[in-house]
């Protein structure tokens, strides 16, 4: 079993914990015997900010994106669904890489391929103690750790562009890590497709924004409006606060005023109709 392979608890329990300033022996290029070999049966999980990325990178649609490149498998035991980047059905091998040159959309890769050989631990409710923390992967299949190369923690997270795709993450990191998941509540399925839309397939949620009455019942402004219309990382944004009206039932939104007279009026005359 190789370290990749650990549970998530014998991680925070047993792992060596690397701070920013710690070091590690890591290189990877194209002449070492293993290239590639870790884009192979592996199992990618992408963020949202990872799919923007690789679709525009792809010049595709979010839904030809998913349907294409994605796998979202479910079981009763989950609460939300997650999106996978899906192997060669043969091969098993990453789409996007060849053994002769590496990944095609490397400078789009997913946040996961960018922090490898690193890996990040999140303790459940983290204290000032115990909080999260960055640990080396070793696998067997790797030869990188080989190298004669010292770099520290911070300069690789910032050599591979991972704040980026941290900052971008961010809205997504505290959707996933509110309260709500950790009581006994579960997701209808128009609550499950929802969430999938809002954060996967951003274009159909466009889509649902622009194409209702979405914009009649909620007061946006008008500038973000427009800046979400091309804007995908507003868009995002956006509907990180729609779920968290939506899903947790935080005031993140604004009824316009109009619209709940609009309610009130219906409710007083489903009532009368009921009465009459």
């Amino acid at each position: 079993m190789t370290e990749n392979s650990a549970s998530p608890e014998s991680i925070i329990r047993d792992y060596p914990r690397l701070t920013l300033e710690d070091s590690f022996s890591f290189q990877c290029y194209q002449s070492l015997e293993c290239f590639t070999r870790c884009c192979n049966d592996v199992t990618i999980v992408l963020t949202p900010y990872d799919v923007i990325r690789m679709k525009q990178a792809l010049h595709v649609d979010s839904s030809e994106f998913l349907e294409k490149y994605t796998i979202s498998p479910f079981s009763k035991d989950q609460k939300i669904p997650v999106v996978i980047l899906k192997m060669d059905t043969e091969t098993k091998d990453c789409s996007f890489v060849s053994k002769e040159d590496g990944c095609s959309i490397y400078a789009n890769r997913p946040w996961a391929c960018r922090m490898y050989p690193l890996g990040m631990a999140e303790p459940d409710n983290p204290t000032p103690s115990d909080r999260s923390f960055h640990f080396l992967l070793r696998e067997d299949i790797c030869l990188g750790h080989e190298a004669d190369r010292e770099i520290k923690v911070s300069e690789w997270i910032s050599e591979q562009g991972i704040e980026e795709y941290d900052v971008y993450g961010a809205s997504f990191k505290d959707l996933m890590l509110h309260p709500f998941w950790n009581e006994n509540n579960s997701l209808t399925p128009e609550q499950i497709d929802m969430y999938y839309m809002a954060c996967y397939d951003l274009d159909r949620f466009r889509r649902f924004v622009f194409q209702t009455r979405f914009f009649q019942l909620f007061d946006i402004d008008e500038n973000r409006i427009e800046a979400m219309r091309k804007n995908d990382l507003e868009l995002s944004d956006f509907a990180m606060q729609w779920l968290r009206f939506s899903l947790f039932h935080e005031k993140s939104m604004k009824i316009k005023p109009s619209a709940i007279e609009a309610m009130r009026g219906n409710v007083e005359k489903a009532g009368q109709s009921k009465n009459g």
